[in-house]
């Protein structure tokens, strides 16, 4: 910030004094589920829908995004895969406590859709 507290180019609100990103807990988030398919997928998911094809035809997420994005939110630990048949096999997706911590921000991007969005 300036002496009048305005941000400054090299150092605005992403910035450290070195020009170096800051670390920041709304990028890390952002991260890990600020994409429209991973936050409709945990939707999906916290709604108790558990199935690829499901959660796909819910979502409308091309089949190699809703894979990359499952196998991303269960490394980040939001997600758990759960094996119910064999041959095939075939998994069904639980929210984890991680998971579950997102809802009342689900929510709330709800309500704002619901209020500021037009369609």
């Amino acid at each position: 910030m300036s002496p009048n507290n305005e941000s400054t180019v090299d150092q605005g609100p992403g910035l450290d004094g070195s020009g170096s990103v800051r670390v920041c807990s709304i990028a890390d988030a952002l991260s890990i589920l600020g994409d429209r398919w991973s936050l409709l997928i945990v939707r999906e998911i916290g709604f108790g829908v558990r199935r690829f094809n499901d959660i796909r035809s819910n979502t409308g997420a091309p089949r190699d995004t809703l894979t990359t994005r499952l196998r991303e939110l269960e490394v980040a630990g939001v997600i758990e895969r759960r094996r119910y048949c064999e041959r095939p096999p075939r998994d069904e997706y639980f929210l984890t406590d991680a998971g579950l911590a997102v809802s009342p921000v689900l929510r709330e991007l709800h309500n704002w859709g619901e209020r500021f969005v037009q369609k």
